[in-house]
C-alpha cells in the first residue's frame, strides 16, 4: 500500500508506519542494513516509522505484544489502522493482524498498565500483502496513479531484499495496473474491510 501511504501524506493526513519486527534474519541483509533501508523507504514515502521490536519469524499473538501495539496506537492516536489481510501463509503476518485487531480494543481500556491515554481507532482496514496466490475481491481501491513512482522508489530502497529479485517491480506494476483497470485509473491499490464504511458524499469517487 505504498502508493496509498504517499497519497494520504500528500493530502495532509498524518501517516505513521509501524514495523513489528526488524525484518531480520534474511539471506542477504543484516539488522544494520535493514534499518538504513527502512529509514530510506519511509523518507521516500514522506512518513515516519516506529519499531515495536517483536522477534522476526516468531511473532506470537499474546497479551504482551497486544499491549506494545496498543501503546503505539495511544501515542499516535490514528483514526484508522491498516493491517495485513488475515488469510496468509506467513505465520508472522497472521499473528500481526490478530495482535493489531486486539490492540485496537486494548488501546481504549482504562485501568491498565498500557502507557498513554485511551484511544480507539474508528477503522481497521486490511491491505493485501500475502504469500498466497489469491484472487482478491476488495471492498474498495485507492487511485495511486500519481504516487506509483514514489512507491517504486520506496521499494528500490531495499536492495538487500529485492536486489536478487529483479521481477519485483514488474510484479508490483502489474498488480496495481490490474486494480487500476477495475476502477478506471492507471494504477490502484486494493483494500478490504469487514466493517461498513460511511461516505460524507460522492465527490471522492473516481
Amino acid at each position: 500500500m505504498g502508493g496509498t501511504i504517499a497519497t494520504l501524506a500528500k493530502q495532509g493526513h498524518y501517516v505513521h508506519l509501524v514495523d513489528m519486527t526488524n525484518g531480520e534474519p534474511t539471506p542477504h541483509g543484516s539488522v544494520e542494513v535493514r534499518a538504513v533501508e527502512a529509514a530510506a523507504a519511509a523518507k521516500a514515502l514522506g512518513v515516519g516509522r516506529t519499531l515495536v521490536g517483536l522477534k522476526n519469524r516468531e511473532v506470537v499473538h499474546d497479551v504482551a505484544s497486544r499491549h506494545k501495539v496498543a501503546a503505539v496506537i495511544r501515542a499516535h492516536r490514528p483514526d484508522a489502522i491498516f493491517v495485513p489481510y488475515p488469510v496468509d501463509a506467513h505465520p508472522d503476518h497472521v499473528a500481526v493482524t490478530r495482535i493489531c485487531e486486539d490492540a485496537r480494543f486494548d488501546a481504549k481500556l482504562t485501568k491498565t498498565d498500557i502507557p498513554g491515554d485511551p484511544w480507539h481507532p474508528k477503522r481497521v482496514i486490511y491491505y493485501f500483502c500475502t504469500h498466497l496466490r489469491l484472487s482478491f475481491q476488495p471492498t474498495f481501491c485507492v487511485d495511486v496513479s500519481d504516487t506509483v513512482k514514489q512507491k517504486e522508489a520506496a521499494i528500490a530502497c531495499y536492495p538487500s531484499q529485492f536486489g536478487h529479485q529483479m521481477n519485483v517491480l514488474e510484479m508490483v506494476r502489474g498488480i496495481s495496473g490490474y486494480f487500476g483497470g477495475r476502477i478506471g485509473t492507471a494504477h490502484a491499490e486494493p483494500f478490504f474491510t469487514y466493517e461498513v464504511l460511511g461516505l460524507g458524499g460522492l465527490d471522492q469517487l473516481v
